[in-house]
């Protein structure tokens, strides 16, 4: 399942309205393009986007519900987060505290209703809702420590190793060395100020029981 919200906002500045749709259009569009490209669905009996007004509590808590009684669920987190929270639509929606509450609910009243496999996400502050995703059950989770500056090409490296058939930790590696090489070849292999605190701040945190490979 994708949580797909791209809000139209970078690094949390304010854009005129009509910017902030474009960039947002625009986001969402590439990582359609991006999960076409890498070919997800081959991979996967059944891809499901929620998107835009689709990414809020209620509606992503019913699509977890109704997708994780009959398949496994890997779950990709194409969003902004905040300390705890999940950024959802037009950055009005907060999918926080009472969404995992829900989750949690589900799960008790039914065990077999929620079969969470993974989590990854490119969403900010990812590593805050790690012991959330593991308490429904996950067996992998990847988020990172804080402010995600590189999405890309985490994003696309990641894919690219887990359909490979690379574990879930290796994938999440491998995405984040390709980010650190690309700030070598951008920094022409100088130090700059601004690029260590940036890899730091992006820098996945990998926590579960399990480290899964995506046809186990």
């Amino acid at each position: 399942m994708v949580l797909l919200e791209g809000v139209g906002s970078i690094a949390g500045h304010a854009l005129p309205p009509w910017l902030m749709a474009a960039v947002d259009h625009l986001t969402e569009e590439y990582a359609k393009r991006l999960l076409r490209g890498q070919e997800v669905h081959r991979h996967y009996h059944r891809v499901v986007i929620l998107e835009d007004a689709q990414v809020t509590g209620p509606m992503f808590v019913q699509a977890m519900g109704e997708v994780g009684a009959t398949h496994t669920v890997d779950l990709l987190l194409l969003v902004h987060g905040l300390e705890g929270h999940l950024v959802g639509f037009q950055g009005r929606e907060h999918l926080g505290a009472e969404t995992f509450r829900a989750l949690r609910r589900l799960r008790r009243g039914d065990p077999g209703a929620l079969e969470l496999r993974t989590v990854y996400g490119v969403n900010c502050f990812g590593a805050s809702l790690a012991p959330a995703w593991l308490e429904l059950g996950a067996q992998a989770v990847a988020g990172a420590v804080g402010v995600n500056w590189f999405p890309e090409p985490s994003l696309r490296l990641f894919l690219g190793a887990w359909t490979a058939g690379a574990r879930f930790s290796r994938a999440v590696e491998a995405a984040y060395l390709g980010v650190q090489r690309l700030a070598r070849v951008l920094t022409l292999g100088r130090s700059q100020t601004v690029w260590p605190a940036w890899l730091r701040s992006s820098r996945p945190v990998i926590l579960g029981r399990r480290d899964p490979r995506l046809h186990e």
